[in-house]
């Protein structure tokens, strides 16, 4: 897993010591609105980022590729993720503190990373889950070429009833 420079932003592989910055950064409650629960403490936080760098789920079936975003002069942002599974899938996320939004970061962090997944890891085809009321999210998805799925493939997926499943097909590189 490498570093990825686009412009102002730096995709940084996440550590776990990234946590003490992103506690900050995921303690926006902003985020929380179609999200779970910020992080619990910073000791649990510390704790998953430090299971994360293994970058392999404990089967090894799966890759866990995590990005912090950095931003010059600002520092971390927010965070862009993918787990890539053996059929050349991944499934990707991610969660930007609420004074970054509306200003494009999202999409050149997701844009990268996008590509990196296609260039490096050999991934053709994307799925993201959302909750149906973040417009917000359904608008960043629609502008990086993911479309709504089949009511079939959203029962397939074990979608809530309240969430949506993206689909996208990455081009080559």
């Amino acid at each position: 897993m490498r570093a990825l420079e686009i412009g102002d932003l730096r995709l940084e592989p996440q550590l776990a010591a990234h946590a003490d910055e992103m506690f900050v950064v995921l303690g926006d409650p902003a985020i929380y609105e179609y999200e779970s629960a910020p992080p619990q403490s910073l000791a649990g936080l510390r704790e998953r980022f430090a299971e994360l760098e293994s970058r392999r789920s404990p089967n090894g079936a799966e890759e866990w590729l995590n990005w912090v975003v950095r931003q010059t002069g600002t520092g971390l942002i927010g965070y862009v993720q993918a787990t890539i599974y053996p059929d050349a899938r991944a499934a990707v996320a991610y969660e930007f503190a609420s004074r970054h939004w509306g200003r494009g970061l999202a999409r050149r962090a997701m844009e990268a990373m996008l590509a990196e997944l296609a260039a490096q890891h050999g991934v053709q085809r994307l799925t993201a889950v959302l909750k149906r009321e973040n417009q917000r999210s359904l608008r960043l998805l629609g502008r990086l070429g993911f479309r709504l799925a089949s009511p079939s493939a959203h029962a397939a997926h074990q979608v809530e009833r309240d969430e949506l499943l993206m689909l996208c097909t990455l081009r080559k590189p």
